[in-house]
């Protein structure tokens, strides 16, 4: 982990973007970590891509946040996987994260469902279904997936539902997704979509997922009250952090024009925030001309031949980014 650099001291020594960043950071004095998430050109970039409407919008750049948030635990390989299934509108959304702060994500809309008006809930989107998890570490490592049912106002709940049930780790989270107006060049003004959120987990007092519930509440009755280094109780100080954190407004998440490092400060002002070295967000879509020959050449001959159209070509485009590729037969398999 890169070595840290408090806030509440002279300055920062290291430049942390306005927006498109994960931010990790600590609480002085307390068992409390947390991850920060700003979405600005990248969140218009990923959902921008495609025609969806404002309420599925949203809610894909709800769970962008998340899964970065989420795919912050991984280390140098792997990726995290963020999938809700239901039987609503949004029978599918899925986002993708790798280590270096790569991103993806793309919704199934039903077209022929029907949206509720205004700002529709998860059980108007998603319907009734699952949240699945699931963690890859990497090479020679086993992979992890935690399930939780779609029950909640937004898919934060049902992650908050997650670490609760599957992870028990103490977590609190607060998110926030919006449009702004920008240039967009000869197209004159547009509206841009962006999304940020922060996450704490109080870490150290709950232990992690490697034992059940029962078992850590005989374990910390055992040991009697835990302090902070400063002598707070810890059951306190975390508590008094979610407190804080429910301070936050829509407008400290997403605005560039307030760092992310003034934002912890003014939250944590008492404690003080101590910030690593943040990693910038980017999309990773992977699909190349190559991949989708090669995707092809997997079909059968006749399989390939109902694929081709009036123009003689096959078309294929990508879930994620949206792009069209047209490829010729006599390309496939070379």
């Amino acid at each position: 982990m890169s070595s840290p650099t408090t806030l509440s001291g002279s300055g920062i020594a290291f430049e942390v973007p306005a927006e498109d960043v994960l931010l990790r950071f600590q609480v002085e004095g307390a068992d409390v970590h947390g991850r920060f998430i700003r979405l600005g050109p990248l969140a218009e970039e990923i959902i921008g891509a495609h025609d969806y409407p404002a309420p599925v919008a949203r809610l894909l750049g709800e769970a962008l946040v998340l899964a970065a948030m989420m795919g912050a635990a991984l280390k140098t390989d792997g990726s995290l996987i963020f999938q809700a299934n239901g039987d609503g509108t949004v029978p599918l959304l899925l986002v993708n994260y790798r280590p270096g702060g790569l991103l993806r994500a793309y919704a199934q809309v039903d077209a022929d469902a029907g949206l509720p008006s205004g700002e529709a809930s998860v059980p108007a989107l998603l319907g009734r279904g699952h949240l699945a998890i699931t963690l890859d570490p990497g090479p020679h490592m086993d992979r992890y997936q935690g399930l939780v049912a779609l029950e909640g106002e937004t898919l934060t709940d049902c992650a908050l539902a997650y670490f609760q049930q599957s992870e028990q780790i103490a977590t609190s989270i607060v998110t926030a997704v919006g449009t702004r107006t920008v240039c967009a060049g000869d197209a004159g003004m547009a509206e841009s979509w962006q999304a940020g959120g922060i996450m704490i987990q109080h870490l150290a007092a709950l232990g992690g997922h490697d034992s059940d519930a029962g078992e850590r509440a005989e374990r910390i009755a055992a040991r009697g009250p835990a302090f902070t280094s400063s002598g707070e109780d810890v059951e306190e100080a975390w508590e008094r952090a979610t407190v804080l954190l429910s301070t936050v407004e829509a407008s400290e998440l997403l605005d560039p024009e307030i760092p992310p490092w003034q934002v912890l400060r003014r939250i944590f002002a008492e404690d003080g925030a101590r910030i690593y070295e943040p990693v910038p967000l980017r999309r990773d879509c992977r699909c190349t001309r190559e991949r989708i020959r090669d995707m092809l050449a997997s079909y059968g001959a006749g399989e390939l031949s109902d694929m081709i159209e009036t123009d003689g070509a096959i078309r294929v485009t990508c879930a994620f980014c949206n792009e069209t590729f047209a490829i010729r037969p006599d390309e496939i398999g070379d």
